[in-house]
């Protein structure tokens, strides 16, 4: 779960991680108020949850409060990628001298965290990484033995610090690795962290991403989410307790576990195909979530058939059979739905939907091959 710029500054701000003064505005006359309150100089930015903000004219550099209260009506005005801008952070400008990367991230390849630095901050760190990767400084945590002192000195001497901030960069790295630990972040960056023509450094801007499977652990920060920034059909997925991921492809998938899902998007993409979501129902789905995971792959437009590809353990077969009869007496879809039931009450399942519509196969091959071959059949 992604956090908007202004919610994770207010968290690094109780790390004592130095940021702007500023404040969250939701109208022009607000972000006017607020600019006279900083003191006429300030930066509008845009909040939503999406790259890019300053190419697409979302941040703003004002110095009056007559200017504040013009470039924030028309930045409230805005779509950024699609996701309307309903408040703006109004932000002291600050003097920058330097700018510099810095953020911890999950690193699945070494199974542990990953400090990344460099001395190019300020734009997009997978550009310098290709264009120049002598400009980034990796050092993989010990998830054990956590940040050590030499590891930051490594750290500020890899990305040519000034020796006289290293002490105040090692507090902030030791900050950053605590919210990023506390909060079960995926993700804890600062982009540019900047040094200042005061000599100080200071977070201009902040990214937190959370991992969604610790949130329970953190009903206030479960709290900050913003639908605005999700796909329709993944808000509704996460109402009805199914883990859902729209892609791009044609055949929508039904599956319970994870694994299997996987497993089934693996096999339409060998047999030449592309899957149109990841659906997992999970174990024990009931006939209710089944018809609500049903509704969610119709939603797409894009669906031209469905495979449902269920191995009952947990799970019966004739309670997911109910669910799909259900769904599409309720949703009646126009596309051709292929149904591999294994496991308790298959038979049961069998049985239940004989007479219907939907098209039966003994194997996940079998049924992958029979999605497919309706799609292309239809196209034709």
């Amino acid at each position: 779960m992604k956090l908007h710029e202004y919610q994770s500054k207010n968290i690094y701000a109780k790390y004592n991680i130095p940021i702007p003064r500023g404040r969250i505005a939701a109208s022009a006359s607000e972000a006017r108020r607020l600019c006279e309150e900083l003191g006429g100089k300030v930066v509008i930015k845009a909040q939503v949850l999406v790259g890019g903000r300053g190419k697409a004219g979302g941040i703003r550099l004002v110095k009056t409060p007559e200017e504040a209260e013009e470039v924030t009506t028309q930045i409230l005005s805005m779509k950024i990628k699609d996701l309307p801008v309903r408040k703006v952070l109004v932000d002291e400008a600050v003097s920058i001298s330097k700018e510099i990367y810095l953020g911890i991230t999950n690193d699945r390849t070494h199974q542990r965290p990953v400090l990344i630095a460099s001395s190019a901050g300020g734009g997009d760190i997978e550009v310098v990484a290709n264009q120049s990767p002598d400009k980034i400084a990796k050092l993989h945590i010990d998830p054990l033995l956590g940040m050590r002192d030499y590891q930051v000195r490594d750290i500020a001497l890899s990305i040519d610090l000034p020796r006289q901030f290293w002490r105040q960069f090692g507090e902030i790295i030791y900050a950053l690795w605590k919210i990023y630990i506390d909060c079960d972040a995926t993700l804890a960056e600062i982009n540019p962290l900047v040094i200042t023509a005061e000599n100080r450094l200071v977070a201009l801007d902040a990214k937190i991403v959370l991992d969604e499977n610790a949130l329970f652990r953190h009903p206030d920060l479960a709290d900050l989410r913003d639908i605005d920034g999700e796909e329709w059909a993944e808000t509704q997925g996460r109402k009805f307790g199914v883990s859902f991921v729209k892609l791009d492809g044609r055949i929508g998938c039904m599956v319970n576990g994870a694994g299997l899902a996987m497993a089934t998007m693996d096999i339409i993409k060998h047999l030449g195909d592309e899957p149109a979501n990841f659906l997992d129902i999970g174990g024990g789905a009931s006939s209710e979530k089944v018809a609500a995971a049903m509704r969610l792959i119709l939603a797409d437009t894009n669906v031209k058939a469905i495979l449902i590809n269920v191995f009952g353990g947990i799970t019966r077969c004739d309670e997911v059979a109910k669910g799909l009869i259900a769904a599409c007496e309720e949703v009646k879809p126009q596309v051709p739905s292929v149904a591999r039931l294994v496991g308790t009450n298959e038979e049961k399942a069998r049985m239940i939907l004989e007479g219907t519509s939907l098209i039966y196969a003994d194997s996940l091959v079998e049924g992958a091959e029979k999605a497919i071959a309706l799609v292309r059949e239809r196209q034709q």
